[in-house]
């Protein structure tokens, strides 16, 4: 059991760690997003995001349409979720550029996936996430002891995750 979430987190790793990870598929062209007007968010929308409403005509259309998203999203949360969502954009911005950087790396490489290694990968994320603390920091040293050859071969080797 230990030994299958071991690889299971490897494989976590591997898919996340910008060495293992291939790189992403050529972007097809996409179409750019259309400006947003300001008149077209809600009250609630423009209340949250009023320090942009003088410049928002200044504003990229794709910036318009993140901010336009993100406040729909923080007015659907409960006040649970956004102090969570608070507690992780401080840490978020506590961090040194080049780790926000690599992180969005990561996060594209994982976005670049198939959706069936997306769901692995969340699958073995989760199950690491339930181990004790002292099981997962164990996991995490002898990741880290691994030299990159040692890695690719834990995941070679690792079983598929179980289904749910």
């Amino acid at each position: 059991m230990i030994r299958a979430v071991f690889f299971s987190v490897c494989l976590f790793a591997a898919a996340a760690n910008s060495t293992f990870a291939q790189a992403p598929p050529p972007a097809a062209p996409a179409e750019a997003p259309a400006a947003r007007e300001w008149q077209s968010l809600s009250p609630e929308q423009q209340h949250l995001l009023q320090s942009y409403q003088d410049k928002w005509n200044t504003l990229p259309p794709e910036r318009q349409q993140a901010l336009a998203k993100g406040s729909q999203r923080w007015l659907s949360m409960t006040p649970e979720e956004r102090s969570s969502a608070q507690q992780r954009f401080g840490q978020w911005r506590s961090m040194p550029p080049e780790q926000r950087q690599e992180l969005r790396n990561r996060w594209q490489q994982y976005k670049s996936l198939p959706p069936e290694q997306q769901q692995r990968v969340r699958q073995s994320f989760q199950r690491f996430r339930q181990m004790p603390p002292e099981q997962r920091s164990e996991l995490r040293k002898q990741w880290r002891q691994m030299s990159p050859e040692q890695r690719r071969s834990v995941i070679r080797q690792a079983p598929p995750p179980r289904s749910r």
